[in-house]
């Protein structure tokens, strides 16, 4: 069986000017599995970040969320200092981030590959030295042009795009069990099942 995630890390910008930013799409995912669960935020310095543990199932390892408290381009400081506290490989690790390269609330599993602009993931992986962990891509949609991407991500969505990204972070929960076990297979034919039955409804 596959090794199971034990740090999951949701990407954002801290203050509460960017908590509503596109570019915390990551936060909030990791913000609302903590709610889903039931345990709370204590703010770690020596991670850098906001830091709680799950430990809901005795059949695998405790489960860490984490919210770096440094800015986006930092984001690696925070990621690698609780992994390497926590003595957890970095095919443990799960980052949640946006990305512009998805139609808002669709959402992806993957693992390795490059940081395709995204600076969160750029120093992640500089940190780690390895672009060997996986990603939940959490889909913002692209500005259309690669000028406005910065300012883009930087801003609010509108009312309808928020509520229809939270109702794919909700769905996304459910692959939260299968993440524990390593079962990657499991967790990525349950997002996109929900996808495709989304598609078929509308």
């Amino acid at each position: 069986m596959s090794t199971g995630i034990r740090l999951i890390a949701g990407l954002g910008n801290p203050g509460p000017s960017y908590e509503n930013t596109r570019h915390n799409a990551g936060a909030w995912f990791v913000q609302a599995l903590a709610e889903g669960t039931g345990v709370s935020f204590k703010q770690e310095s020596r991670f850098k970040g906001l830091h709680a543990v799950l430990r809901d199932d005795p059949t695998v390892p405790e489960l860490h969320l984490l919210i770096p408290s440094t800015f986006m381009n930092l984001s690696g400081q925070s990621v690698s200092a609780l992994a390497r506290y926590y003595e957890i490989s970095p095919d443990s690790i799960l980052v949640a981030h946006d990305d512009i390269d998805l139609a808002t609330g669709d959402i992806r599993l993957k693992f390795d590959g490059g940081h395709g602009g995204h600076n969160g993931l750029r120093d992640i992986i500089s940190h780690l030295g390895t672009a060997g962990f996986h990603r939940l891509r959490i889909g913002v949609d692209h500005p259309g042009h690669r000028d406005d991407v910065t300012d883009y991500v930087l801003s609010a969505p509108g009312k309808q795009a928020r509520a229809t990204i939270n109702a794919a972070l909700q769905k996304a929960e459910a692959i939260l069990p299968a993440l524990l076990k390593g079962q990657f297979h499991k967790a990525t034919q349950t997002l996109n099942t929900k996808e495709n039955n989304e598609q078929r409804d509308n």
